[in-house]
């Protein structure tokens, strides 16, 4: 069955860097889209990346310019760089995948995704 596993989430100063990485198993990643989220509190989940293996790639309005998203599919991977961090990008990050083709407007939206990981946190002060 489907797997994704999220690691990489930490505590870091406002400014600081992380990588956060997703592993997939159990399916073949060539052909499927990727998307990272983040989710607030109040359990409502943000799209702040998304990646299809034929080369889209979307960024929310919050993070662009700061975050960058690719995979490797050799490793089964999906990554998350995150950079110039700011006390409001501190939540639970997830990121979800789902096969076949995704319209470049619904990378980013939870509704478009089959799978989900457990997801990281990542804490920003």
């Amino acid at each position: 069955h489907v797997q994704l596993v999220e690691s990489g989430g930490d505590s870091v100063q406002a400014g600081g860097s992380l990588r956060l990485s997703c592993v997939g198993s159990g399916f073949v990643f060539s052909g499927y889209c990727f998307g990272w989220f983040r989710e607030t509190p109040g359990g409502k989940r943000e799209g702040v990346a998304g990646i299809h293996s034929e080369g889209n790639v979307v960024y929310g309005d919050s993070v662009k310019g700061r975050f960058t998203v690719s995979q490797d599919n050799a490793k089964n991977t999906v990554y998350l760089q995150m950079n110039s961090l700011k006390t409001e990008d501190t939540d639970m990050y997830c990121c979800a995948a789902t096969m076949g083709w995704v319209p470049r407007r619904g990378m980013l939206q939870r509704a478009y995704y089959d799978y989900w990981g457990q997801g990281t946190q990542v804490t920003v002060s």
